[in-house]
């Protein structure tokens, strides 16, 4: 049985992939500070550590008691507008704390890491669909320190022969059976409607009508976790390092999720429009042919509906979240 340590498995990505390698035989530790993640979340059939990253001799004593086979690292901040006030926050974190990771695998003898990636490393981009091998100008400090990090993972597979997958994915959305989106605060699109649908929230905002796409709002491409879950444990045996795109290849304006969110949960709410976001492309579309032939990634959830169905699902059965 191959033992994986997931840093970062008590947030919402990381806690789906966690369940999902359990569920295919894998043996798994968490390794999570608890800054945003939620104990609760964490699969109790997984062995737990809370422990920061930035500990670092704790996280090299752990890499090198357990001998792990993998590692899959989550553990990074990852809010847009936090990372334009206060960027040292998002550097000393999702990079040099990442390197402690990094150390740590390398003194614990483990063979490959799975690093979750961002299409934020991209910026404006320049074509549509985006592929890997575009340019990427991160236009703020948390896509800057996703890029910063898959470079080093580069010269850590040079130097160390740690072999790595760099996955970047758009926007991560839906729940498992188990475990859903329960960010403090809310920012990600989905969970917010659902809040709205269920009174929570009084209103919708949208920002920005007049984009140059069909509806005049923002174009994303939406990824169910189990999808991404499933591409985590695939990218374990990556045939060779490097970086692999995650998405549909469908974008969903913001319009057409709040119509589907009105038809799966049968409820209406308030929408307003308003203006535009700084640094807001109008479409962010993936490319994700080269994962689905070098990693034999099969996505297997994603109609809008599948995604926002899930979602609902596992707000009704945990309507305050892992608020005890």
């Amino acid at each position: 049985m191959r033992k994986i340590l997931v840093a970062g498995g008590a947030g919402y990505i990381g806690s789906a992939c966690v369940e999902y390698l359990l569920d295919h035989d894998f043996e798994v530790v968490v390794l999570d500070a608890l800054i945003t993640g939620h104990e609760d979340a964490v699969d109790p059939r997984a062995k737990f550590v809370k422990c920061d990253l930035a500990d670092r001799d704790n996280v090299i004593a752990l890499c090198k008691k357990e001998r792990f086979d993998g590692i899959m690292h989550f553990a990074a901040f990852s809010l847009v507008g936090e990372s334009m006030t206060n960027p040292s926050k998002y550097f000393r974190n999702n990079v040099a704390n990442g390197i402690n990771l990094l150390d740590a695998a390398v003194e614990g003898g483990v063979k490959s890491i799975v690093f979750s990636s961002t299409a934020a490393t991209f910026g404006q981009p320049e074509q549509i669909p985006i592929r890997e091998f575009d340019r990427q100008v991160p236009i703020n400090p948390y896509g800057e320190s996703k890029l910063c990090f898959e470079k080093i993972l580069k010269w850590y597979n040079e130097i160390h022969g740690l072999k790595y997958a760099a996955l970047r994915y758009f926007n991560a959305a839906g729940a498992t059976g188990k475990y859903g989106e329960d960010h403090r605060p809310e920012t990600h699109l989905i969970p917010i409607i659902l809040q709205a649908a269920m009174g929570v929230r009084d209103k919708v905002m949208i920002f920005g009508d007049d984009y140059d796409t069909p509806d005049g709002t923002c174009i994303r491409d939406y990824i169910h976790i189990l999808d991404l879950a499933q591409a985590h444990m695939l990218a374990l045996d990556a045939p060779e390092s490097g970086h692999y795109n995650l998405g549909t290849g469908n974008g969903l304006s913001v319009r057409e999720i709040i119509e589907c969110t009105r038809k799966v949960t049968g409820r209406d709410f308030k929408v307003e429009v308003a203006p535009r976001r700084p640094g807001d492309p109008a479409r962010l579309i993936a490319c994700s042919d080269r994962a689905r032939q070098m990693l034999k990634w099969q996505p297997k959830l994603e109609s809008a509906e599948a995604i926002i169905e899930s979602a609902w699902q596992w707000k009704q059965r945990y309507p305050n979240g892992y608020s005890k």
